[in-house]
């Protein structure tokens, strides 16, 4: 149980909730059947011809060799950045790189809304004293910092009003529609003798409101009682539908994990890599935030390593990836992040280039620059003129010359400044080839968006 609520308590977000543009997720077209096999140290390496296998097998032969040339490259080189100690997951050491596997996915994400529903968990629980037989599972709760009004019969809280705000699974079995009394919360632990307890952690007993049916309370909070509110919330109380959409994910199936053990595809670091899992948005920003995109060979790898995961958690890293048997060497290049059948439209290929590298800077809610390069007003704002030097357009369809975007991502001596994508960690970090072609070739044949 520790290791759930230490997750709980580090894990935190510097992303923005995102929804990958359509194309970017890569969504697999098959349905893998992995061998069963227990894989050792003496696997027998890949003899085919595909040339991403052949690479992938060079570069990283092992679990450890993939953390240090990929996941500590991409996601935590440097100390105080992301993923190396700032923020869950901590993935800069390879004993980290370890931890991850069957540990508890991102719930925290610094918004409500990046939350994604199968990192859920189930929620604390919460017993009215005198009005229900047993405890509800708690779906949020909120403190709304203020002086009460009075509240009465004529003037009852809403949604918004100050107050310690509890919202359950289930409504209440009472037709009160208040009550002076005390609560418990309560959490289901393992003890050290591996049995099943319930610990009533927490007490606060004031005058409640009962709204929405029995399924919202509002306690009123008094000044003397609002440290033993913040004292609660420094504890944590685990809530069952953090993100607040009527989805209490943990009841809908198993919370996936960052690393899941022969199953790269429910695989919540993978998920936020492609920016879907099965089918479904992953809510954040594609990671990695602020280096180059995981190319195919990379993921290779990483989906061979998840793949053959044995069912237990390994204590070290140094053991071959077996990518002759692996599932996906059959067809890497499936993988790929890009789409590149699609043609060179905005919608098609180009959208998906600028959410995989720009997305961090320039997102559809608060992009630096008031340059949105995603969300549903990006193509229109590219299409406008400069706000650095408006002789440009940001995009002149058909003019690559004329574009001032186009010039920064090329680091042209045209105009002035930092070329971009910029990387805190090396600077300037410039697209690869690939995706600067297609861009090229988007603005060349006048940058149509569908």
């Amino acid at each position: 149980m520790h290791k759930y609520l230490l997750a709980l308590v580090l894990v935190a977000g510097c992303d923005k909730a995102y929804n990958a543009e359509p194309g970017l997720e890569g969504v697999l077209p098959f349905d893998p059947t992995r061998p069963t096999r227990d894989v050792g140290n003496g696997v027998e390496p890949y003899d085919g011809a595909d040339p991403i296998v052949r690479d992938a097998q060079a570069r990283f032969p092992t679990g450890l060799d993939l953390h240090v040339k990929v996941i500590r490259r991409t996601c935590s080189p440097t100390e105080g950045v992301c993923h190396y100690s700032k923020e869950y997951p901590d993935l800069h050491s390879a004993a980290n790189w370890l931890a991850a596997i069957d540990a508890p996915c991102n719930v925290q994400s610094g918004t409500r809304e990046g939350i994604y529903d199968r990192c859920e968990r189930p929620g604390d629980r919460f017993q009215l004293d005198g009005v229900q037989s047993g405890p509800l599972e708690i779906a949020r709760l909120d403190y709304v910092p203020g002086e009460s009004p009075g509240y009465s019969d004529d003037n009852r809280p809403t949604d918004d009003s100050p107050g310690l705000h509890i919202r359950l699974a289930d409504a209440l079995s009472t037709d009160r529609s208040e009550t002076y009394g005390g609560g418990r919360f309560i959490r289901t632990f393992i003890n050290a003798q591996g049995l099943v307890e319930d610990l009533a952690y927490a007490e606060f007993g004031t005058h409640w409101w009962i709204l929405d049916g029995g399924k919202h309370l509002v306690g009123e909070v008094a000044d003397y009682q609002r440290t033993d509110v913040g004292n609660l919330l420094e504890v944590g109380v685990v809530e069952g539908d953090p993100n607040g959409n009527g989805i209490l994910g943990a009841r809908h199936g198993d919370p996936v994990s960052l690393l899941v053990p022969g199953d790269p595809e429910t695989s919540y670091l993978v998920g936020r890599v492609r920016g879907v899992m099965e089918g479904e948005d992953v809510p954040g920003t594609r990671m990695p935030l602020a280096n180059q995109p995981l190319d195919t060979t990379e993921l290779l790898a990483l989906y061979c390593f998840i793949e053959g995961l044995p069912g237990g958690a390994p204590d070290r890293l140094d053991g071959p990836i077996d990518y002759q048997h692996c599932t996906y060497s059959a067809n890497p290049t499936d993988l790929d992040l890009y789409d590149t059948t699609e043609p060179v439209t905005w919608e098609g290929r180009i959208s998906s280039i600028f959410a995989a590298n720009c997305a961090g800077c320039h997102d559809a809610e608060s992009p630096n620059g008031a340059l949105p390069l995603t969300g549903p007003d990006a193509y229109t704002s590219l299409l406008m003129a400069s706000d650095i030097d408006p002789s440009f357009a940001r995009i002149a369809p058909g003019q690559l010359d004329k574009s001032y975007l186009w010039l920064k991502l090329t680091n042209d001596d045209a105009i002035d400044g930092s070329p971009m994508p910029t990387s805190p960690i090396t600077g300037w970090r410039p697209l690869t080839t690939t995706e600067l072609d297609a861009i090229r070739t988007w603005i060349e044949d006048g940058a149509p968006e569908r």
